[in-house]
This record gives structure tokens, sequence and C-alpha cells, in this order.
């Protein structure tokens, strides 16, 4: 299987944001930086409230269960965001693809990097490889990047809370 780290990135970088917002712009742009993003982009007055409109509307493809319907989603995302890919070279990151415009937005860069990591973590990885926690009240975004594909939780902590239960409930009845 052919693994894809501007997928991963991408999409453990909208999770981190779905699951923990921060609560301003600075705290979004500290999250990027933090889990990969090289880029800095000029602050705009809205950018805080765009970005969180960016990411509610990536949560619409976590919570599509239909693979069908996920793909339609993601592709509505992609068209609104994603432009032809193209060869870059800044930052010092070496010479890698963008698939967006040269627009310097921040709410409109995580909006191609969103969509476009994770139509490809989807198809690299399998297309129910993106969710929620099966962990009751828990609704964090569960990336699963394991080999196996069986990733049904946010963290160890609650899967621990959904064996401990599932033991409670064994012994109960």
């Amino acid at each position: 299987m052919h693994l894809n780290p501007y997928g991963e990135y991408a999409v453990l970088l909208a999770a981190s944001l779905a699951d923990d917002f921060p609560a301003d712009r600075a705290g979004i742009e500290a999250r990027t930086l933090e889990m990969g993003m090289t880029m800095t982009f000029p602050p705009a007055p809205d950018d805080h409230e765009r970005v969180r409109e960016v990411v509610d509307e990536w949560l619409r493809i976590v919570d599509e269960r239909d693979p069908a319907a996920r793909a339609e989603v993601l592709n509505a995302q992609m068209a609104r965001a994603a432009a032809y890919p193209r060869l870059t070279n800044h930052d010092g990151e070496g010479w890698h693809l963008h698939y967006r415009d040269d627009v310097q937005s921040l709410p409109y860069v995580l909006r191609a990097i969103f969509a476009v990591g994770t139509s490809l973590h989807l198809v690299t990885r399998g297309m129910d490889r993106l969710g929620r926690c099966e962990a009751s009240p828990c609704t964090n975004v569960v990336v699963d990047v394991t080999r196996n594909g069986r990733q049904r939780f946010c963290s160890v902590r609650c899967a621990n809370r959904a064996a401990v239960r599932r033991h409670r409930a064994r012994a109960g009845a």
C-alpha cells in the first residue's frame, strides 16, 4: 500500500483543529506550524471565524458514512478549493506539489489542503478510514492510519473506557 504523508498530515491537522479549536488566530497558526505546515500567512480580521467554517465544512466529510456520498461531499469541497497541481519550492521544504492557487489566505489554504489531503488519505487508506470516536460520549475525529485499518477510538484512554464498559456489561449480565 502506498502511504501518503501529505494526506495524513492534512487530515491529522484538520482533526486536531476539529477536536480542539484554538481560541484565536495565533493559536490556529501555532497549531499549523506544530503539525508540520511551514508557511505563515498575513493575518486578516476574519481568519479565526473563516477557519472555523472550513473545519465545520470538513466535518461534513467525517460524518458522512456512505462512501459514495462522502466522495460527493469531498469532490464538491475540492471543486471550491483545489486547483491544478503545480510544483513549488518554498520555505526550505524542497520541491513538492501544491493543489491550490497561490492565494495567501490561511482559511483558503487550509480548505485546499484539507480537501486534497483527505481525498489522498481516503483513496490510499480506504474510504472508511475517517470517522468519530466510538467511545461515548466522545465525539473526537478518528483518522485511521493503522496498518490493519481497525482504529475505532481517538485515544488509548477512550479505547480503555469502552473496554471497561463492555466488561462491566458482560459481568452484570
